[in-house]
């Protein structure tokens, strides 16, 4: 069983990987292998896939494939996601917020999780059961990078990865920061190049992402 410092070391790791996790929203299992291999190619090798389309978990263990790719499962709610990700092969866990329930879900599983925190309170909750690493989110709609280098100061202790409406036009204020170690974004994989197959154009956004 993994404890909170055992996690937050590991995501901590995870996210000093690269400065961007791509957060990826993929409908069709076949783009998988393709998409994987043009972000690590760009310098992108921790990715988020989301459990929010019925392909999701196919998404991940075809990505999984991919050498030098560290795929995990992003919107992990509860104990039933926890497995599935797990079983399909994600190596992290990412969630919008943290509950007791799925800390332990995902520590019984040996599952890292980058927890989510919005609030000073729910940051501190975290940090009282030994969490140091979390995610900041939704980002933008909750104060943006002013507000989390506000909550810096009095939690010096916690690394966050912020992410909900990170942009490459927000994302270097972010970077900027003591307390962020990586930003989470979709912008490196837009729907539109993934249905065109552009995996060149995705890796050279990839590319762009990594240089920040």
């Amino acid at each position: 069983m993994l404890t909170p410092n055992e996690t937050s070391a590991r995501t901590l790791e995870l996210c000093r990987m690269a400065p961007v996790i791509p957060v990826l929203v993929v409908g069709d299992a076949g783009t998988a292998h393709p998409l994987a291999e043009a972000l690590v190619a760009g310098g992108l090798p921790v990715l988020e896939v989301t459990l929010r389309t019925p392909a999701a978990l196919q998404v991940i263990a075809e990505m999984a494939e991919v050498p030098g790719a560290v795929v995990g499962a992003g919107t992990v709610l509860n104990h039933a996601d926890v497995a599935a990700a797990r079983d399909a092969g994600a190596r992290f866990a990412v969630s919008p917020g943290a509950t007791p329930a799925l800390l332990e879900a995902c520590a019984a599983a040996d599952l890292p999780l980058l927890p989510g925190a919005a609030t000073a309170t729910e940051a501190m909750a975290l940090l009282e059961r030994g969490y140091t690493t979390a995610k900041f989110f939704p980002a933008e709609a909750a104060g943006g990078a002013a507000a989390l280098k506000a909550m810096g100061a009095p939690l010096p202790q916690i690394t966050f990865c912020p992410t909900g409406g990170v942009s490459p036009g927000n994302a270097a204020s972010y970077l900027a920061l003591g307390n962020v170690a990586c930003v989470g974004g979709s912008w490196v994989a837009p729907a539109d190049l993934v249905a065109a197959g552009d995996w060149a154009g995705i890796e050279t956004l990839a590319r762009s992402a990594a240089a920040l």
